[in-house]
């Protein structure tokens, strides 16, 4: 219930930024870490964690070896996050920053990026500048996975989202479908070439 009331006031406040009133349902954290292999030395970043829903899931595969980056902007998800799941750094920073931020850590490239951030309602040089961070960051063969909501998946604004990260990425996205979430929602993996 906490968490359900911390994603309310911070989308009251923020709506912006946060983009969502509820977080996501455990269905769609397990779609969204379904086939990483982070038992090893990897790193795994979360973009816009938000009250730690997929973060949980991605502690609990987290491996001795492996490394993890949580990036919010809103401080209240940050210290959150940090009090609730030590083995995952959190920081308060833009994902615009996430090369500067891997690399002031020894963890660059990443090996698997996760977004649960509301591109839809951020501006589009917000955007541009974040896709523009994951492709530098990425690693060879590394992933990005993020989600769209079933209701706004065909529109203008998505399409464009999925293209341009596309073309970033190299390849298409693997796309599969959770109904167990409030909405419905897609989730989408793209592997950097």
């Amino acid at each position: 219930m906490n968490a359900h009331l911390l994603m309310l006031g911070r989308f009251v406040r923020s709506p912006r930024t946060v983009g969502a009133v509820a977080p996501s349902s455990r269905a769609l954290a397990a779609a969204m870490v379904r086939g990483l292999d982070l038992a090893g030395p990897t790193t795994v970043v979360e973009l816009g964690p938000g009250t730690g829903v997929v973060t949980r899931a991605i502690s609990a595969r987290l491996g001795p070896d492996a490394h993890a980056l949580a990036i919010d902007i809103e401080p209240a998800f940050v210290a959150a996050i940090a009090r609730r799941f030590p083995r995952i750094e959190a920081v308060c920073a833009s994902a615009a920053d996430l090369p500067s931020l891997l690399q002031a850590r020894g963890m660059f490239p990443a090996d698997h990026i996760i977004s649960g951030l509301p591109f839809a309602s951020l501006p589009g040089e917000v955007t541009t500048s974040i896709l523009d961070a994951v492709a530098a960051s990425l690693r060879p063969g590394g992933t990005f996975t993020t989600f769209q909501y079933l209701s706004g998946y065909p529109t203008p604004l998505a399409k464009s989202f999925r293209r341009a990260l596309t073309e970033r990425m190299g390849s298409p996205p693997e796309r599969r479908m959770v109904w167990r979430n409030i909405p419905p929602a897609f989730v989408l993996t793209w592997r950097h070439r």
